[in-house]
C-alpha cells in the first residue's frame, strides 16, 4: 500500500486525533463522546477496565479516565497502522503515580514511582466514529515499576521493555533466560 490515506481512513485519523486531544489535554467529556459512535466499548485488557454502551463509557471516562492522569502524563507515539475499519497505534505511557488511577490501577494507592510501558491501542470503527478501543499493556511491569512486583524474583521487566520498543539495540535480549535458576 502506498503513503497515501484513502478519504475515509485519513477522517478515521482525524477523528482518533480529535478523540486524544479530547481525552488527554482538553481532558473534556462531551469531547471525548463526541467522536464515538453510539453503542461504544472502551476494554482496557490487563484489568477489565472500560464500558459498553454510550453511558456506561460516558461515566468510566468522565469518573475514571479523564481525571485518573497525573500532571506529568506522557504519550510517545511509536507506530501507527491504519486498515479500512481500524487504527492500531503503538505508544509508550509515561507518568510518575502521584494520584489515584483506577482505570490501571484499580485500589492502588498513590506510590510516587514512575511508570513507563508501551501500549497498543486497537481504535474500531464504525461510520467515521470510534466504535471501540481495545488497549493492552504488560501489567506484570506497571506493578513492578511502582514496587508490588519483586522484578528480580519474576520473569518480568520494568521500564527497560518500553525502552526496547523504541530502540531496539538498546536494551540486551534474554535477559530473563540468563538470569532464570538452571541457566548459564
Amino acid at each position: 500500500m502506498s503513503g497515501e490515506l484513502t478519504p475515509k481512513q485519513r477522517a478515521m485519523v482525524d477523528t482518533w486525533e480529535q478523540h486524544l486531544t479530547a481525552e488527554f489535554e482538553l481532558k473534556n467529556i462531551d469531547a471525548t463522546m463526541a467522536t464515538m459512535a453510539a453503542r461504544p466499548f472502551v476494554n482496557h485488557v490487563p484489568v477489565m477496565t472500560g464500558g459498553f454502551g454510550h453511558e456506561a463509557v460516558r461515566a468510566f471516562y468522565s469518573t475514571y479516565f479523564l481525571p485518573g492522569h497525573p500532571p506529568d502524563t506522557e504519550t510517545v507515539p511509536v507506530a501507527r497502522t491504519i486498515g479500512e475499519e481500524r487504527i492500531v497505534d503503538e505508544l509508550i505511557h509515561k507518568f510518575t503515580h502521584t494520584i489515584e488511577m483506577p482505570w490501571i490501577l484499580p485500589g492502588i494507592p498513590p506510590s510516587g514511582k514512575h511508570v513507563e510501558i508501551a501500549v497498543v491501542v486497537v481504535v474500531q470503527f464504525e461510520d467515521e466514529k470510534i466504535s471501540g478501543e481495545r488497549i493492552y499493556w504488560d501489567q506484570a511491569s506497571v506493578l513492578a515499576q511502582i514496587g508490588l512486583l519483586d522484578k528480580e524474583q519474576l520473569p518480568i521487566t520494568g521500564s527497560e521493555a518500553s525502552r526496547k520498543v523504541v530502540d531496539p539495540a538498546s536494551q540486551p535480549s534474554n535477559g530473563l533466560i540468563e538470569r532464570a535458576p538452571g541457566q548459564q
